[in-house]
């Protein structure tokens, strides 16, 4: 390889290890050099594949939501309401206390702690956040015309309160918290849905 030419390197296996260090520190602890490390390829190459440090976390980004949204379309896929909440917040126990991954969720983990010159990072997260509480909006407004959901139920209240359980348990995991103490916080919480459906007293 002739000196300064950009290393040839697998994009999906770098983004997929670029992935994992911004979930185990964060968008602001993650270093050009653990990165690159990671990645197995030098600076230089970074900054031509993807411009820049944010530019390499919305390609992570986009290859994470990529699986996510394949997960929740099998979720929102179940029966009833009731039981959408249910895979959704369980899985989410799952999911985050899975050994084979950091703790917690990288859409929340990645931008707990970002300063100057990285203040559009919390609202990209948050806006990929947004959309999977969106999807779960739609699948309860569908829920509620077919009359699975009670006519007093709130589809947007609803999503909001699972997408805020989801981000609270991901908070939890990554302070330590296990695969049973979530799911815990998970069955209590869909304690919510109690009143919601058609034939439970809605």
């Amino acid at each position: 390889m002739g000196m300064g030419r950009p290393r040839a390197f697998d994009a999906d296996a770098a983004l997929d290890q670029a992935m994992e260090v911004f979930w185990r520190h964060g968008y602001e602890g993650a270093t050009i050099a653990q990165l690159t490390e990671a990645m197995n390829i030098n600076p230089p190459s970074l900054y031509a594949a993807f411009g820049s440090k944010e530019g390499l976390l919305k390609a992570a980004l986009d290859r994470y939501t990529e699986r996510r949204d394949a997960w929740i379309e099998a979720v929102l896929g179940a029966a009833t309401a009731r039981e959408v909440a249910e895979r959704f917040l369980m899985e989410h126990a799952d999911a985050q206390t899975d050994p084979a991954n950091p703790p917690g969720c990288l859409l929340v983990q990645g931008g707990l702690a970002c300063g100057t010159g990285s203040a559009n990072v919390p609202f990209e997260l948050a806006a990929r956040r947004t959309h999977t509480e969106d999807q779960l909006r739609d699948r309860f407004v569908r829920a509620k015309a077919e009359r699975d959901l009670g006519d007093n139920a709130d589809p947007a209240g609803l999503a909001r309160y699972l997408s805020a359980v989801a981000s609270g348990m991901c908070v939890m995991a990554s302070s330590g918290a296990d695969r049973e103490a979530l799911r815990q916080i998970a069955a209590v919480s869909l304690k919510a849905f109690d009143g919601q459906t058609n034939g439970k007293g809605a």
